[in-house]
């Protein structure tokens, strides 16, 4: 899967948090979110030098919140494990370990979670 078949994928299923994500889909997606961050931060930047005016950022990140969320989900499924497990990021080593997950290959059969995803 290429950058803007993620995109659309992720938007499609912006609130699917069924089924399985490859792993290109997922870290595809969270790049185009760091990308996006990034514009809106300098957006807000050149609006407002001092860093008090975040609004663009405020935006994107929230439209972009459920989407991300839902693609972990689904790249967790692809590995055998329950998308609740995304509840780890509120813990320092938690979060190290759902990173590990989520770089995981993928499960090569079918699991409970579904088939495995297309390429």
């Amino acid at each position: 899967m290429n950058f803007q078949q993620s995109i659309e994928k992720c938007f499609k299923d912006y609130a699917n948090f069924n089924g399985r994500a490859t792993r290109s889909e997922y870290w595809w997606f969270i790049l185009f979110g760091v990308l996006v961050s990034i514009g809106t931060s300098i957006m807000d930047f050149v609006i407002d030098s001092t860093g008090n005016f975040v609004l663009f950022n405020a935006i994107a990140s929230l439209a972009l919140i459920i989407p991300q969320l839902s693609a972990g989900c689904r790249r967790l499924h692809d590995t055998g494990k329950s998308g609740w497990l995304q509840l780890l990021y509120l813990t320092i080593i938690g979060g190290i370990v759902v990173l590990v997950w989520l770089a995981t290959e993928t499960t090569k059969k079918k699991n409970h979670f579904g088939p495995v995803p297309k390429k």
